[in-house]
């Protein structure tokens, strides 16, 4: 008896080992990776002293500054700036601080150089427009407060490096003066300010370092005037370009006086008659002009005289000078042909010979180089050496040294503008998905180390031994699919008009393309990417075929410039087919109809309302044809307050005969008053959403069926005087107007006012309800409406008898050009935080309970389940109304911590939440990106539907072979029992 109770008590143990809900330390990073960035660098200073790290500052167009680690390229710190807050120029001052100046000259901060943390910040008032400038005195006394010079808003401003405090203040926007430069020499109290009045007037302006005041002002016209903006050559001259682009004009002001010289670009040679462009780059004595396809370099020597120190063939680009010595200063050119980067350091009293020639093997898919900055350091044999941080044109940044690519950084991520997905290919035949990859002992100390922290037992470093081994052995990273469909390939389409495709697994990139038509060239100079979309996705018989993707582009930023067309192989990234449209590409519509090689139709509408069917073949225009009665769109035009319905109605009356053009027609338009409307937002569903059931069975047994028409659209408009920030407005002068449209008929199913409201306003559009967020002037709070409206014309399908005898109209066809009845239910909550965007979960069956996915002011993403946002919820719901789930109402909606997606991460710059169906019903895929990218895999109503990656089968055998023996020994302990009873 003794033994049995042992194994029972064991058996109990055993049962007693729950599985826990939580994420524990061993499991991070294994269903979700976090990747940051900072994005294309505007600006870099190297501060590389002696004592303390070796990093690099840098400021981008994402408006991001951030310290680099020059060593690995890692991040030491960073800060976001806001949307609008873009930086302007950064420099170091003091050797301590790293000093922005942003938003169009009106805010000044100072940042710690070793840790980031603010030290000050100061802001500058002014009405007018102007450029904006920072100007930081060299200076080798860190101790000693300098002088910070910024102008902006029209008022130049002298500002104290230790405190930020403004010392003195002096306007300068009279008489339409630009302000072009400011400076101050070293260890001078005079600063100077260049500026034009118009195009040809200059001026300069002598003032007081200490308080500000004018000591001297001259001014004088040059005939044929500039163009562009003057660049310095040394402290007291600058050089410019006359208005033909054919001349170069230096502009010397020794003592304040103004002179001009003049030098005809052809005087360097014949061959360069085109136009010049001066090249931006800070090089005392020195500057670089551009005529066609060669860089002039050009020295200023014996006062006005300019003389040609080299010639440089294109593409090229010159970094600022370096000072190795106060006499002396170096310089990087570089030049790029295919994959080879040749790298050439010179020195400015040998221009020749080059003091540092070096190649480097780049990936083409780079593209062309950007810019350079370069920094120097002191080798064991006292002789310098040089560093350069490299920015290409897909927006990567490299740091070279020494011949080699020290380290690489993806930073084009970080400006993401559109992404589909795609499924990986599927597993050979001959290869076992069932594959041994580990060996015996691998596998057995994997479990041991599995069941030490089950039972607590095991130390951090088997935590950490245990990771390793679920990273290593993970079949997450495979290039293949899986059953559960949680790996997929997420293609992103960049500023810079490349394409990267990205493994759920790890967030690897698995390859890229820089499109060449999306690429600045003669043809085309300001090319723009929109959007990316799905064209092939093979299925069950065409399983051999890759799948592939289409890209649509403009070139040029106006609406009617031409489009640009691109197929893609999703699996290997090689451009299929590209074309550059003779028409422009104001709206991309995706059909649900494919051809035979399952090619989905798509309608490109231009400017002027013409529809184009691609792809263009015979058998793609006949599927069109047999379906063109029953396409019709919407377009918005937000600026205008108009949304139009269209549909077509014939062949393209064009010069030349085009059977895959298509004129349109308005079938209707909704015209709202501009006096007291104007479109906020504007959302649609996504295409591929899947919707379970109609039906939705209330607590008293009533069965209401859902409006579920894919032609339903949420507008929202606000009154024109609320459209501001939030505050620039009364309450009475401010309302929002929600609207539920269809989008075939124009007809408006919904219209509800809210009065003291004004946006932002984000929204979610599902089934059959909307989420809308906005800000309450009256309550002072940000709140969340719910609508979910409900189709009437089948409210006879209630009962039973008639679903069981077939008198229902449940397969009856619908039409959005029937009347239809309809029962709108609404709700109004208090939501806590400001919001940037906002999602819904997808799963392949539409099944699994819905969760509203929020991306916070925090730049988190919050994962909020419907239910709370169920507009039935009452005070004291009944029983029955219990038990179908709905929740007691109260005035705000939870924010519970543990519902964060991204845990205690920062998805910063956040600007998208996509959701992707996985093949396992109860998951969700979520894919966020901004200036950073996170990935994971969420569960709204639990993995009801399979075991969890980190399911215990060890335990679970453990657990089968204890019961095993119990059942063995139990019937031993039987059988003796019986025997000594039938002894008695």
């Amino acid at each position: 008896m003794s033994t049995s109770r042992v194994l029972l008590g064991f058996l109990i143990l055993l049962f007693c080992v729950a599985p826990s809900l939580s994420l524990y330390e061993d499991q991070v990073g294994l269903a979700d990776w976090h990747q940051k960035y900072i994005g294309k660098v505007k600006q870099a200073v190297f501060h590389t002293q002696k004592a303390g790290r070796k990093r690099v500052v840098v400021s981008t167009e994402e408006n991001v500054v951030a310290s680099l680690d020059l060593r690995r390229g890692d991040i030491f710190w960073r800060h976001v700036l806001g949307e609008n807050d873009g930086i302007d120029q950064i420099d170091v001052t003091l050797g301590k601080y790293v000093v922005t100046l942003s938003s169009e000259g009106s805010i000044l901060r100072a940042w710690n150089l070793p840790d980031g943390q603010m030290a000050w910040e100061t802001f500058l008032q002014g009405s007018v427009h102007s450029k904006s400038l920072l100007s930081v005195q060299a200076s080798t006394k860190m101790e000693k407060d300098s002088l910070l010079l910024v102008f902006g808003k029209g008022f130049l401003h002298g500002i104290s490096s230790i405190d930020g405090d403004i010392l003195w203040r002096k306007e300068f926007h009279g008489e339409s003066l630009e302000i072009q430069k400011i400076f101050q020499p070293v260890d001078s109290d005079i600063v100077y300010a260049v500026g034009l009045v118009g195009t040809s007037e200059f001026h300069i302006y002598q003032i007081s370092a200490k308080n500000g005041d004018i000591l001297k002002h001259n001014s004088a016209v040059f005939p044929n005037g500039f163009y562009g903006e003057p660049s310095f050559v040394t402290n007291d001259m600058l050089v410019a370009l006359d208005a033909t682009r054919s001349s170069v004009i230096l502009i010397s002001f020794t003592g304040g006086d103004i002179s001009f010289h003049q030098t005809y670009v052809v005087d360097f040679g014949q061959e360069f008659s085109g136009t010049a462009t001066i090249l931006p780059s800070k090089t005392v004595g020195f500057f670089a002009v551009k005529v066609d396809s060669t860089v002039l370099l050009m020295r200023v020597k014996g006062g006005n005289n300019l003389e040609l120190a080299e010639k440089i063939g294109d593409p090229a680009v010159i970094s600022d000078a370096l000072f190795l010595s106060d006499s002396q200063q170096a310089f990087v050119t570089v030049q790029q042909d295919e994959s080879t980067i040749h790298l050439t350091v010179k020195l400015d009293n040998d221009l020749r010979s080059g003091l540092l020639k070096e190649s480097i093997k780049m990936d083409q898919q780079r593209g062309l180089i950007q810019k350079v900055f370069i920094n120097n350091y002191v080798r064991t044999d006292r002789s310098h050496g040089f560093r350069a941080l490299v920015v290409m044109e897909d927006h990567s940044l490299h740091l070279v040294q020494q011949g080699d690519i020290v380290w690489s950084r993806e930073d084009g991520l970080a400006s993401i503008i559109d992404m589909t997905t795609s499924e990986l290919p599927v597993q050979k035949d001959g290869v076992s998905v069932a594959k041994v990859e580990h060996n015996l002992f691998e596998w057995l100390k994997g479990h041991v180390l599995k069941l030490k922290g089950t039972l607590m037992l095991a130390s951090s470093d088997d935590i950490v031994e245990l990771q390793g081994m679920r990273l290593k052995n993970s079949e997450r990273n495979k290039m293949t699919r899986d059953h559960n469909g949680f790996r997929k390939l997420l293609i992103v389409l960049t500023k810079a008009g490349k394409i990267l495709a990205l493994h759920t697994g790890d967030g690897r990139v698995v390859w890229s393309l820089l499109l060449p038509y999306l690429r600045q060239s003669g043809a085309c100079q300001h090319p723009l990417g929109l959007n990316i979309y799905q064209w092939q996705v093979p299925h069950h018989h065409a399983l051999d075929e890759n799948p592939s993707i289409l890209v649509v582009g403009r070139c040029g930023t106006d609406t009617d410039a031409p489009g640009i067309f691109s197929v893609i192989d999703s699996y290997t990234g090689k451009e299929r087919k590209s074309l550059r449209l003779s028409h422009s590409i104001a709206q991309v519509i995706p059909l649900p109809f494919t051809d035979s090689s399952e090619q989905r139709l798509h309608l490109i509408v231009d400017t002027e309302k013409h529809a184009h069917l691609y792809p263009r073949s015979r058998e793609a225009l006949g599927d069109f044809l047999h379906e063109i009665s029953n396409i019709y769109w919407y377009s918005v035009e937000a600026d205008k307050g108009i949304i139009r319905g269209h549909s077509l109605r014939g062949n393209c009356f064009l010069e030349v005969a085009d059977d895959y053009c298509f004129d349109s027609q308005v079938l209707w338009s909704i015209v709202f008053p501009s006096e007291s409307e104007k479109i906020a937002a504007a959302v649609t569903k996504k295409l591929n959403e899947v919707v379970h059931t109609q039906a939705k069975i209330s607590a008293d047994q009533e069965v209401m069926y859902k409006y579920i028409s894919k032609n339903m659209l949420f507008v929202a408009t606000v009154a024109p005087k609320a459209s501001g920030d939030i505050g620039s407005v009364t309450p009475e002068e401010a309302w929002l107007v929600a609207y539920l449209i269809d989008v075939v008929t124009g007809r408006i199913l919904h219209r509800v006012t809210h009065m003291g409201a004004q946006g932002p306003i984000h929204a979610a559009l599902s089934e059959n309800w909307v989420v809308y967020h906005y800000f309450n002037l009256r309550a002072h709070r940000y709140e969340m409406s719910v609508i979910e409206i409900y189709d009437q014309s089948r409210a006879d399908n209630k009962d039973v008898w008639r679903l069981l005898l077939g008198k229902h109209n449940l397969t009856s066809p619908i039409s959005s050009y029937s009347r239809p009845e309809v029962a709108v239910k609404s709700q109004t909550y208090f939501f806590t935080h400001s919001v940037k965007t906002m999602a819904v979960t997808s799963t392949t069956k539409g099944i699994t309970t819905k969760q509203l996915l929020i991306g916070t002011i925090g730049s988190q993403v919050l994962a909020l389940d419907k239910r709370y946002l169920d507009p039935r919820r009452t005070l004291n719901p009944s029983q029955a109304e219990r038990e179908e789930g709905i929740i007691p109402l109260t005035d705000s909606l939870p924010i519970i911590p543990q519902s964060y997606v991204t845990h205690s991460l920062q998805v910063e710059g956040l600007r998208r939440i996509v959701t992707i169906p996985a093949k396992l019903e109860s998951t969700t895929l979520v894919f966020t990106y901004g200036v950073d990218l996170f990935f994971t895999r969420i569960a709204p109503s639990r993995t009801y539907d399979s075991l969890t990656e980190d399911f215990n089968y060890a335990l679970l055998l453990l657990t089968i072979i204890a019961l095993l023996i119990a059942i063995f020994v139990t019937w031993v302990l039987s059988e003796r029992k019986d025997l000594r009873d039938k002894w008695r």
